[in-house]
C-alpha cells in the first residue's frame, strides 16, 4: 500500500482524496500509465542543462562527485568535462599538489589529475611508498620533504597508519608534515589527539614514538608560546598522557591510576605544571578517551 501511495504522490494525485470510498470505486491506474506520467513530470521539473545559462548548469553539476560527473558526461559532455568543475574537484580532495604551482593554464588536464591523484591514494593506501613514487614519476609531486607533507597533509583520502607506515622511513617529511599542524590554544590532550588521528601513533614504544612527540612538543610550545610550558616539560607530559591513556582505557588494568595519583607523580616529574592542570588533564583522558590507540602497548 505505501509503493500504491508513492506512486500517486509522484503523479500529482492526493490519496486523500479518496478515503471512505469503496475498493469498487477506486479507480485503478495502468502501472506504465502511472511511470508515463512521472517521466512527463519529472522532465517538467528538471529542464535540460543545455537549455540554462552556462553558468547555472555549471552550478548545479558543481555539486556531484568525480563519478556523478562522469555519469553527467555521457548526457552534458560540453558542460560535465569543464576544467573549472574538475579543478575544483581536485582541489577539494587534494589541497596541495607540486604540478598546481608550476602548471600552466591548458598544459594538463583536470580530469585526467583527478584520476591519476584518485589512483595514487589507492595506491598509497595498499603500498605507500609505490603511491609516493607513482605521482613523482608523473612529475604531479615533486620528491621534496616538504611537497610530500603538503600532500600528505592536504587530504583526507590517506589512511593515518599508513602515514605512519611511510614517516617511519623518512622522517625528514614527518618533521615537516608537524610544522604544519596548527595546535593554537589546544588543551594538550586534544591536540595530542588530533595528531595521532592525522598520522597513526606506533603501536610499540620506541624511537618512532619518542621522534614523533619530539617533533608534536616543539611544535605545540611554538604554537602555544604564552602557555609557560618548555619543549621538555610537554614532552613528558605527552608520555604520561599516553600512559595514563594506557592505564584508564586498558581492560587489562585492573588497578587503575587515581586522579590524585596521576596529579602527585605528574607535578614530581614536571615542576612547571600545577595541580589543577594535572587534574583537568586527567579529568580529560578519564571522560574522553585514549589520546592515541587503544591497542597501543
Amino acid at each position: 500500500m505505501g509503493q500504491v501511495i508513492r506512486r500517486l504522490q509522484e503523479v500529482g494525485i492526493r490519496p486523500q482524496d479518496f478515503l471512505g470510498l469503496p475498493l469498487t470505486d477506486f479507480p485503478r491506474w495502468d502501472v506504465q500509465e502511472i511511470s508515463s506520467s512521472r517521466e512527463v513530470n519529472a522532465n517538467t521539473r528538471f529542464p535540460d542543462l543545455t537549455e540554462l545559462p552556462p553558468e547555472i548548469g555549471l552550478e548545479v553539476l558543481s555539486h556531484l562527485d568525480a563519478t556523478d560527473l562522469c555519469l553527467a558526461s555521457c548526457v552534458w559532455s560540453h558542460l560535465a568535462n569543464d576544467e573549472l568543475l574538475w579543478q575544483s574537484l581536485c582541489r577539494s580532495c587534494w589541497g596541495s599538489v607540486s604540478i598546481y604551482n608550476k602548471g600552466r593554464p591548458g598544459s594538463f588536464s583536470y580530469k585526467q589529475l583527478f584520476m591519476f591523484l584518485d589512483e595514487a591514494c589507492l595506491t598509497f593506501n595498499s603500498d605507500p611508498f609505490s603511491g609516493i613514487n607513482y605521482l613523482t614519476s608523473k612529475g604531479i609531486l615533486e620528491d621534496k620533504p616538504l611537497e610530500i607533507a603538503k600532500f600528505l597533509h592536504s587530504t583526507k583520502r590517506l589512511w593515518p597508519r599508513k602515514k605512519l607506515e611511510f614517516v617511519q622511513q623518512r622522517p625528514d617529511v614527518l618533521e615537516r608534515l608537524v610544522q604544519l599542524q596548527n595546535f593554537q590554544n589546544q588543551f594538550l590532550p586534544n591536540a595530542l589527539r588530533k595528531f595521532f588521528k592525522e598520522v597513526s601513533a606506533p603501536r610499540e614504544r620506541g624511537d618512532t614514538l619518542t621522534f614523533m612527540i619530539e617533533n608534536f612538543s616543539q611544535r605545540f610550545c611554538a604554537c602555544n608560546p604564552k602557555l609557560g610550558l618548555s619543549k621538555d616539560a610537554v614532552f613528558v607530559l605527552c608520555f604520561s598522557l599516553i600512559m595514563l591513556s594506557v592505564d584508564l582505557c586498558s581492560p587489562q588494568v585492573k588497578n587503575k591510576m587515581s586522579k590524585r595519583e596521576f596529579i602527585k607523580n605528574t607535578c614530581r616529574a614536571v615542576s612547571e605544571v600545577s595541580g589543577d592542570l594535572a587534574g583537568h588533564m586527567y579529568d580529560n583522558i578519564y571522560l574522553a578517551g585514549h589520546v592515541a590507540p587503544k591497542d597501543f602497548s
